[in-house]
């Protein structure tokens, strides 16, 4: 009898093949005091040695296999494993406690992984995500505990797993690994990034896949609708064979745009951008047919390190990619950081709400000297291509104006330096706060663009932290409340003559995306395998005829009414 699970899709299409479970080892230490703190020490110099071989051969591996970009998770990873925080802590904890080295080992790693899953930033989760999966590979050795090599499958398989790590997913061979499913996870965790690289269909966070599925027993992972169904009927299974086929036949029409402009049905253009961390992002940004790059979260080139990076090190970052998008428009955004997102070199107090905190454009107006050394790196970068500037979380015209002040200071010192930078540049700011949106009329007087940041807006909006699973009903992209900010931002850059772009990641979602289109939302950003697919919408709507449509969505009571009205006209989902 077939059994249906649901879960969230990570990675589009269907897989269909028989499960292996991968099973979580026990890690349950049973020895926690020791007498000898050298040999512990030793011991745990010796795991941390071997470790390091092993993920240097998976490094390696993963960069012939999967390309540079994704063999940087396990540069992370080799970074964490001579982290001085953490293997310091430990051996401070095996001299001073007198415990083992794996206790020790167990319980640094826990309060690091506790403590950067708690931070609203994807960076840090998957920081989390790395010193998990390097603990574990560690004290697997420090426990004598083999772990299976998910390298070793050799025939059509379906992976079940309660989560796979960057690890697991790197000898993942898509040859063999037709798709897996997992109970914990969401669509910014590793594994899925992974699975979408590899274009291995999944499903995370199912709660219960581990429990309800057996080895050898045939599963299908409908990473489109985000369902597995296990131990299929025979009508079932031809069910979504034939979905496979019309997956397979829609990636073909979708590959057809990649070098199209992003026309509607009424001919209107739209621009469909990319949100990128690093420089390492532009090859799926180029693959994917983006017409610019939405956000450049520029975090990533001060985050993993024990200092300020300089302003030549941030100029060859930023240059790189304003470069390689050919004049194409590169959106960078200044310096988001602080209160939950941890620089340990700047040395932030820390904040009982920090989500409201010291951070983002509130602390580079505080600490100059490091804000000015990335408005010398940007404008310098900016004589290479099309380059936009954004501050985050504004506030007030005060905050824009001190921004804007600085960047013409830094302007003049360099052109009086004889540097080149561009004659003209756009200055916006990111919406993610609601009292911004209220006060964009005012606000569009003084930038030249606004790029609403959903993941924020919603979740002030809301008052609701998107993290908490209690309230995370209260995420609701749909809200008429979320939509009707979203209107007022775009009307009041119309009103001016400026442009409005979304870089959240409602900019993607497909019941989104007619709404945000009758708005006049002018630029879409997202992530880079999202492109093709939103092009392909993009090409069946019209925003004519989706203007009044959108504008009765504003009027609807609920998020639940909102969805409705779009999936009945639009047929989605």
């Amino acid at each position: 009898m077939s059994y249906l699970l649901t879960g969230i899709a990570a990675s589009s299409g269907v897989a269909i093949a028989k499960a292996f479970v991968h099973e979580e080892p026990d890690f349950t230490i049973k020895q926690k005091e020791a007498n000898n703190a050298e040999a512990e020490k030793k011991r745990l110099d010796e795991a941390l040695a071997i470790s390091r071989d092993e993920l240097t051969a998976i490094k390696e591996k993963a960069f012939s296999e999967l390309g540079e970009d994704k063999a940087e998770i396990f540069s992370a990873h080799l970074l964490v494993l001579s982290d001085p925080e953490l293997v310091d802590a430990v051996k401070s904890k095996v001299a001073e406690e007198s415990v083992t080295a794996e206790f020790a080992l167990n319980e640094v790693a826990n309060m690091f992984i506790s403590m950067f899953e708690n931070m609203d930033n994807e960076y840090m989760k998957e920081r989390a995500a790395d010193i998990r999966d390097v603990s574990r590979r560690v004290l697997g050795h420090l426990m004598g505990i083999e772990v299976v090599s998910l390298a070793a499958i050799t025939e059509p398989t379906v992976i079940i797993a309660h989560d796979l790590t960057p690890s697991d997913t790197a000898q993942l061979n898509p040859a063999v690994i037709k798709g897996f499913a997992t109970d914990i996870g969401g669509r910014t965790s590793h594994s899925a990034i992974m699975s979408r690289s590899l274009e291995i269909p999944a499903v995370v966070g199912t709660k219960e896949a581990t429990k309800q599925v057996k080895n050898g027993v045939i599963v299908i992972v409908d990473g489109i609708d985000g369902q597995v169904v296990v131990d299929p009927t025979d009508d079932e299974l031809k069910t979504y064979e034939e979905k496979q086929a019309m997956y397979a036949k829609q990636k073909e029409e979708w590959a057809k745009l990649v070098n199209e402009k992003t026309l509607t049905k009424d001919g209107a253009h739209v621009e469909l951008a990319a949100n990128i961390g690093t420089p390492k992002d532009l090859d799926g940004v180029i693959a994917n047919g983006a017409e610019g790059i939405g956000l450049y979260r520029t975090e990533f080139l001060y985050m993993g390190r024990n200092e300020l990076p300089s302003e030549e090190e941030q100029f060859e970052a930023y240059k790189e990619v304003v470069e390689r998008m050919e004049n194409k428009p590169v959106v960078i955004r200044t310096l988001d950081i602080g209160g939950d997102k941890e620089l340990p070199y700047l040395d932030l107090p820390e904040e009982l709400n920090p989500f409201l905190g010291f951070r983002a454009i509130r602390l580079c107006l505080e600490q100059q000297d490091l804000f000015r050394v990335q408005l010398r790196a940007l404008l310098r970068a900016s004589a290479y291509g099309n380059l936009k500037i954004m501050f985050p979380m504004i506030a007030t015209l005060e905050e824009l104006r001190s921004a804007k002040q600085l960047l013409s200071e830094e302007k003049d010192k360099l052109l009086a330096e004889g540097v080149k930078v561009a004659e003209e540049m756009e200055v916006g700011i990111m919406v993610e706060i609601p009292s911004t949106a209220v006060a964009a009329p005012q606000f569009a007087k003084e930038v030249d663009f606004f790029s609403i940041g959903t993941n924020d807006l919603i979740q002030y909006t809301m008052a609701a932290d998107r993290m908490n699973e209690r309230v995370s009903y209260l995420y609701q992209p749909y809200h008429p409340a979320v939509l009707r900010l979203i209107d007022m931002v775009i009307k009041a850059a119309h009103a001016e003559g400026k442009w409005t772009g979304m870089c959240g990641e409602m900019a993607g979602d497909e019941i989104a995306i007619p709404l945000l289109l009758g708005l006049g939302l002018d630029e879409f950003s997202m992530s880079a395998t999202s492109i093709l697919p939103a092009r392909s919408q993009l090409t069946h709507l019209s925003r004519e005829e989706l203007a009044d449509f959108a504008q009765q969505a504003l009027m609807e009571d609920t998020s639940e009414a909102v969805e409705q009205l779009v999936t009945k006209h639009y047929s989605i989902g």
